[in-house]
């Protein structure tokens, strides 16, 4: 019997408050612990709902999706199977984590104590510490001082998310350089990401090469002019402002640095920095790691325009694309929980509405490595299109076919894999 559980846990500076004083006197990333709290209590427990402790698999989008990934690297990955045995990662959302030491999270604990009155106002008390003052603090007065903070931050970032701890703690390393080690919890993972995941975190209105430079600088304020240049380079574009939208095909033609359905030119290549940053390589460097931990890793990107961050979701709960698409998904999530492997039919991935029975390579779902970099592109043929309520064009007409293929990530959108491996090279001023 398969049984769902969804976890609750502390957001905001409730579960994610850093800083020096938060590690001697509570607790660092406390959103997470809540979360394995919640596993603790599946493997005590699920056996009353006829579930097997030894077949859990833990799953999540966007934080959800990089709350999980974390899960799988907690503490070193030194956990194994006890917690969970597969991994379901949509869009792992990896924001740059910075040591719980380091400038930026302790600027952001005093500047929530600020907020809170825990440094001057009537909250402030020079007798005791800063971290008893919010302690003491009330709800409202501490949720309100955790928004006005974060609304004070870089457009699409937030002020508390996830750090590096020290050693022994839950989180010791960066994600990237960790499962570059292949450090992981569990056996078997299903990383994924959209097609352009980075469009609705980045400021609109960019028109020009300075305004995309300008915006780079405040979202990555360690690099240096080198780094940005080296960035700059891997993200050349060749469209302008105006250009006509349109989905790219990944393998051919334009690429997803010059154009996409919703953005082109210097907005659109902010949006993909943001994009592959952010979460496109944090879903690569995951189904690496399980692939060399000795475990098995598979990978899709998620590509029906306008495929931006979260779009993916409709697809999987079965609601807004058409049956044959929803079918397709929602069979590789559940052979992934059953078999421990993401497959379906070629029937199924040919859209069962079709009657298409031919063999689909895309059947046998490819293992994700550094050595062969395969995943399953998930799309449709798009011939029809409504306009959300955002006015972007949207595939979701009846009359969309599955078009679900095996392609090579590493080459994608014009050297994709290339793009990580830098990124992963610069985690001293990025660190991810």
């Amino acid at each position: 019997m398969q049984q769902v559980f969804r976890c609750l846990y502390r957001l905001g500076t409730f579960g994610f408050l850093a800083g020096d004083e938060v590690n001697r006197f509570g607790s660092l990333n406390a959103g997470l612990q809540d979360q394995q709290l919640a596993l603790y209590w599946v493997q005590q427990y699920i056996h009353l709902f006829g579930g097997d402790p030894s077949r859990v698999t833990i799953g999540g989008e966007s934080a959800g999706g990089g709350s999980v990934m974390l899960q799988s690297m907690a503490y070193g990955g030194s956990l194994g199977t006890q917690l969970f045995n597969n991994v379901f990662a949509s869009s792992p959302y990896l924001p740059q984590q910075y040591d719980y030491r380091a400038f930026v999270p302790e600027q952001a604990y005093y500047a929530f104590a600020q907020a809170a009155g825990c440094l001057t106002g009537p909250y402030g008390n020079t007798n005791q510490s800063v971290f008893a003052c919010l302690q003491a603090g009330d709800s409202a007065t501490l949720i309100n001082a955790s928004a006005s903070v974060s609304e004070e931050g870089v457009y699409g970032t937030w002020a508390f998310v996830p750090v590096t701890g020290p050693a022994g703690s839950f989180v010791q390393e960066l994600p990237s350089q960790q499962l570059l080690q292949a450090k992981v919890n569990g056996k078997v993972v299903l990383s994924g990401n959209n097609a352009n995941e980075g469009y609705p975190f980045v400021p609109k209105g960019v028109t020009t090469e300075d305004e995309a430079i300008a915006y780079l600088k405040l979202l990555f304020p360690f690099f240096s002019e080198d780094n940005l240049n080296t960035v700059l380079a891997a993200y050349k574009y060749d469209t302008g402002p105006n250009a006509t939208l349109y989905a790219t095909a990944g393998d051919s033609g334009d690429t997803a640095n010059d154009i996409s359905s919703v953005a082109s030119g210097p907005h659109q290549q902010i949006a993909q920095i943001y994009s592959e940053t952010t979460f496109v390589c944090p879903s690569y460097w995951l189904a690496e790691a399980f692939i060399a931990s000795g475990g098995a890793g598979y990978k899709y990107q998620f590509s029906v325009p306008p495929a931006t961050h979260g779009a993916d979701v409709a697809a999987y709960f079965g609601n807004g694309y058409t049956s044959d698409f929803s079918q397709a998904f929602q069979t590789a999530l559940g052979t992934l929980i059953i078999d421990n492997k993401p497959s379906f039919p070629s029937q199924v991935a040919n859209g069962l509405s079709t009657s298409n029975t031919s063999f689909n390579p895309a059947s046998d779902w490819p293992v994700f490595s550094m050595q062969s970099e395969l995943m399953i592109d998930l799309n449709t043929t798009c011939t029809d299109f409504v306009t959300s309520a955002a006015g972007v064009p949207t595939c979701q007409g009846a009359d969309n076919l599955n078009e679900i293929r095996e392609v090579d990530a590493y080459s994608w959108e014009g050297g994709r894999g290339a793009r990580c491996e830098l990124w992963r090279s610069l985690y001293q001023v990025v660190p991810e």
